[in-house]
């Protein structure tokens, strides 16, 4: 039976926060929105709060707190402003699932005190897994929480292993579309700008997503978070070009077997499937049609060019706080392409040296983790002024 749950929408005004609030609105019965939080955008956040009525709204931002107070004054809603408070507010009693919809690492911390609280998560923030997977995984198990997934590709692979033995599987392979620039040559993304790199083919995502996409680091966190999800090793995770983005994902068991999960690239699927998990509900977003893509192409990815994900492979294969430093300086040389203080190919070199320039360290605590990726950001921020 159906029950409402009462949600914390954290980064309620991006890609993922306003789908997830589409999926609030149809489904009137089954969710209260109880908890808003955003960054920057509070126009819209102010226009959210307004519709949904929340108990309380957080902008990480506190130089917009007194905006966003004098604006929702009559309502009787709740404003905190900065970043503790959206750490504190997963917490409330008042709330049963964690839509942790935040972009980059500012998720982390979030995510931790939801788990900690037992909080059921809808997990969007892919950073959160991506910079401390191994201490996430322990915390979910100590705690008794599972992480449902909202990416499009491992909701796929939650959907496909659902009633299987996971001893069973064999191997995953993540599909992606390669990216606006799938087809060209290395000369020529010597030259990309932001404004092409931010139109993706199939997908609406926000501009860090959507310049992770171009670059196919999305792929590599998507390859690192999928091992900690469904415990593999790298060896059991592929990944495959696929322009269409029809089929999502894929899982092979150990008879052969292949199971894939099919649709329309709507990201409000998998964000409906993971806040109504486990049951299933009625929805009218257009249906795929077969006769419509009579053609499904795949290729395997180009590393070469996109080095990203090779570098995404390799930190996970080292493990420790390797990972949390490929955040970290992806997230710097993300903001410094798009505002054209360097060129597309340089991301990933100083992505690189960066990796090679932290101290290593095999089992990292949270304080580590925090250390480390503050010097990455610094060193990668050193090393843009030298390119």
């Amino acid at each position: 039976m159906l029950t409402m749950k009462r949600l914390a929408i954290l980064g309620s005004t991006g890609s993922i926060g306003t789908q997830a609030l589409e999926v609030v609105s149809a489904n009137p019965k089954l969710f209260k929105v109880e908890v808003l939080t955003a960054n920057n955008n509070v126009d819209l956040l102010i226009n959210q709060a307004l519709q949904y009525n929340p108990s309380v709204v957080v902008v990480a931002n506190e130089s917009k707190y007194d905006y966003v107070t004098e604006a929702l004054s009559l309502k009787g809603i709740e404003v905190f402003a900065g970043e503790l408070a959206i750490q504190q507010v997963v917490k409330s009693d008042s709330v049963d699932m964690v839509v942790a919809a935040m972009v980059g690492y500012a998720g982390l911390l979030p995510v931790i005190n939801a788990i900690k609280a037992k909080k059921e998560i809808a997990l969007a923030n892919k950073e959160t897994l991506v910079v401390a997977g191994d201490l996430i995984t322990r915390l979910c198990i100590d705690n008794n929480v599972s992480l449902l997934p909202v990416d499009s590709e491992h909701s796929a692979i939650f959907q496909c292993i659902e009633g299987e033995n996971p001893q069973s599987v064999e191997k995953i392979t993540l599909t992606c579309s390669g990216g606006p620039f799938r087809r060209l040559t290395h000369r020529q993304l010597e030259n990309v700008t932001p404004k092409q790199a931010l139109k993706h083919p199939n997908w609406d995502m926000g501009a860090k997503i959507t310049i992770d996409s171009a670059t196919l680091m999305n792929k590599g966190f998507e390859v690192i978070e999928a091992k900690w999800l469904f415990g593999l090793n790298t060896k059991q995770i592929d990944v495959i070009v696929h322009p269409q983005s029809i089929v999502h994902s894929l899982v092979q068991f150990a008879d052969g077997s292949i199971k894939a999960q099919m649709g329309l690239p709507d990201m409000r699927l998998p964000i409906q499937y993971a806040m109504c998990y486990p049951n299933r509900i009625k929805n009218n977003f257009p249906r795929f049609n077969f006769t419509s893509f009579p053609k499904l192409s795949f290729h395997l990815p180009d590393v070469e060019k996109f080095r990203n994900l090779a570098l995404a492979y390799k930190a996970l294969e080292m493990g420790g706080n390797m990972a949390c430093v490929l955040n970290a300086a992806n997230e710097i040389v993300v903001k410094a392409f798009l505002d054209e203080r360097i060129g597309f190919l340089k991301m990933s070199q100083i992505i690189e040296q960066t990796t090679e320039q932290i101290a290593f360290i095999e089992q990292p605590s949270i304080d580590d983790y925090i250390e480390t990726d503050k010097l990455a950001r610094i060193k990668a921020s050193e090393l843009i002024k030298k390119f």
